[in-house]
């Protein structure tokens, strides 16, 4: 059976050094060590430590198909967003990114897709890139965070006015969106314990999911294809909370889309890596195995580390099975079984 992992990051070995052209240490830069360890650092300090894997195409098919995994579907590391940066800087930063992950898929086409990086503190820019992703490179659309933090320190939620001809551009191009949680949101008043991986993280993903779903930005364009990281985060586990809100006042919370929120949870789709078997089986029964495909985190600690583990677990049927292994995949990337063979 064709198994393809959605969720799968990837960087180069090596990428521009802003930090030092632009005279910006948050640009994170990468520091190869006599000691054999690569480790990246953001504002001068020790960000994450990564390992060839997260670079070698061939490296990386070899540890997968230990898994019966044929296909990754790579996408950058959410630190490289650098939204908070002057667009044309971000934009050089992603442009080599993007133009990496396109060699990769080039050299190993049966065994990746690729979802690139846009800039999108510049809509205009990112629109452009989003583009070039597509149309030369042989993307198949890009990820983005689940808010966008500006270079004048102001933030625009996904359902900011100013993204949406990002949006409408995306779902013209019938490029799949993968949303990503970064720049956690409560990260300065709990910083001990993981605590922004371990609760920011998923609240990130609802924030994102609610504001699309409520801002109309769904709703104005059906045929956007969205895919939210980590099982939607909160999302699906909350909205029970979310739709009684919805119900019980919509004079604050159905101000810009009048439908039913729960009614999103079938247009939206959703990674499997969800960390739990209960969940990954109330995520299937609220959303259907037809919008969730099986995503990993690779290669990180936080990740699934057997990949597909928890849906063997299940015992579904092979039908559902399909579908998480790659029938969802497939539909959301706009790509044909025999890419693949």
């Amino acid at each position: 059976m064709l198994r393809i992992d959605t969720h799968a990051h990837v960087l180069p070995r090596d990428w521009p050094d802003l930090a030092s052209k632009y005279g910006d240490l948050r640009f994170p830069v990468i520091h190869h060590g006599e000691d054999g360890r690569h480790r990246i650092y953001r504002d001068g300090k020790f960000f994450r430590e990564i390992w060839p894997k997260t670079w070698d195409p061939q490296e990386r098919i070899e540890d997968y198909a230990r898994f019966g995994v044929q296909v990754q579907v790579i996408s950058t590391v959410p630190v490289m967003f650098s939204y908070w940066a002057q667009p044309h800087q971000a934009l050089e930063l992603h442009r080599s990114l993007n133009d990496h992950m396109a060699e990769t898929i080039r050299a190993y086409p049966r065994h990746y897709a690729g979802i690139g990086t846009v800039p999108l503190q510049s809509p205009q820019l990112a629109v452009r890139e989003l583009e070039r992703c597509m149309d030369e490179l042989g993307l198949q659309g890009v990820q983005i965070g689940s808010h966008i933090n500006l270079p004048d320190g102001r933030h625009w939620n996904l359902d900011a006015p100013e993204l949406f001809p990002f949006f409408e551009a995306a779902a013209q191009l019938d490029a799949a969106i993968l949303v990503h949680p970064w720049d956690m949101m409560g990260s300065e008043s709990m910083p001990k314990y993981w605590l922004p991986w371990l609760v920011g993280m998923p609240a990130e993903q609802s924030r994102a999911a609610c504001c699309l779903v409520f801002g109309g930005v769904l709703e104005r364009l059906p045929k956007l294809k969205i895919a939210l990281a980590h099982g939607g985060g909160s999302f699906p586990y909350t909205i029970g909370r979310i739709e009684h809100g919805f119900n019980m006042r919509p004079d604050l919370v159905a101000t810009d889309n009048f439908r039913n929120p729960r009614e999103y949870l079938k247009r939206l789709y959703f990674d499997s890596w969800v960390a739990d078997d209960r969940a990954l089986r109330y995520l299937l029964d609220v959303c259907g195995a037809d919008r969730v495909m099986l995503g990993t985190d690779y290669p990180f600690p936080l990740g699934e580390q057997t990949p597909g583990e928890g849906i063997e677990r299940l015992q579904l049927a092979e039908s559902e099975r399909n579908s998480l292994y790659h029938g969802t995949a497939l539909e959301w990337l706009g790509l044909p079984e025999s890419r693949f063979a």
